[in-house]
């Protein structure tokens, strides 16, 4: 079945409409109580998300890593990060999802704050964060003149927070470098089937091949076909994990006409066979 071939794209949880308010926030049991307290595995293409578990628990499925989450942690969610969640009955908390041009409205310019937010963070809140978040909570329930910009700049500093929790011990960042990294990983996602080489990326950014291996290198200490590889195979353990999608169609969504070769690239890339990989996430 097609849908049973790709992934859900949901706007909220379980949601396609649009985005309802400038951030939104709800309660874990308000949506999670009529699903049986499990969220199937989906993404979102167009906000992220922060959780917060003020009592309860857990066990969160995040591509293809784990969290086990307990009374005052917190999850960041990256735009298209596939995730679903099995809650312990009863939980209590919070999510904070914040539409994309919030999160990459944030400045000043030379922060390498959407680096630190392109990737899953979780870990105690903080006081500040708990204290951020509770306010966050209390000025989307009232009204203003001016609600939508105390509100915009409320959802900074908690990204800003959550970025410091999972920012890197790597030296100070160049943001020319790090807007062509993430124009990369859109080029990418839009390319995914199209068998692109990094000298196609390079041409598409108006860069020399060397200069994108330079910056992968100094962004992410891998060169550019390393990069995109990895990108590339990240999206197959997504389809793998997550769709029914035969392994042949999975190669031949992230640009391999060939299955054997797929099979052989993923092997060297993750340890094991695609058929393997799927089988532990089938029990």
């Amino acid at each position: 079945m097609e849908h049973e071939n790709r992934i859900p794209v949901f706007s909220l949880f379980g949601e396609t409409g649009a985005f309802p308010d400038v951030v939104h926030c709800e309660r874990i049991r308000d949506r999670a109580q009529g699903h049986g307290w499990v969220i199937a595995p989906h993404r979102h293409s167009q906000m992220t998300q922060l959780f917060y578990i003020e009592e309860g628990s857990a066990r969160t499925q995040v591509d293809a890593r784990s969290f086990d989450l307990e009374s005052g942690d917190f999850l960041y969610l990256p735009i298209l990060a596939v995730h679903g969640f099995d809650f312990s009955p009863g939980t209590e908390g919070l999510v904070l999802s914040f539409p994309l041009p919030v999160t990459a409205s944030i400045g000043p310019a030379q922060d390498d704050i959407a680096g630190c937010l392109s990737a899953p963070v979780t870990g105690r809140a903080s006081a500040p964060l708990v204290d951020l978040i509770g306010h966050m909570t209390r000025r989307l329930a009232g009204t203003g003149a001016f609600r939508a910009q105390s509100v915009v700049g409320l959802a900074h500093t908690i990204l800003a927070e959550v970025a410091e929790a999972g920012q890197s011990d790597k030296a100070g960042p160049d943001s020319a470098a790090t807007d062509r990294l993430q124009r990369l990983d859109a080029l990418i996602g839009r390319h995914l089937g199209d068998n692109w080489r990094p000298g196609d990326f390079a041409a598409a950014l108006s860069v020399t091949t060397g200069q994108l291996s330079r910056i992968c290198r100094q962004e992410r200490g891998m060169s550019a076909g390393a990069y995109i590889e990895a990108a590339v195979m990240t999206e197959a353990c997504r389809l793998l994990a997550f769709t029914r999608m035969p392994v042949a169609e999975v190669g031949y969504r992230t640009g391999f006409a060939d299955p054997s070769h797929f099979s052989r690239r993923f092997r060297l890339s993750q340890g094991e066979t695609p058929s393997d990989y799927r089988a532990r996430f089938s029990g």
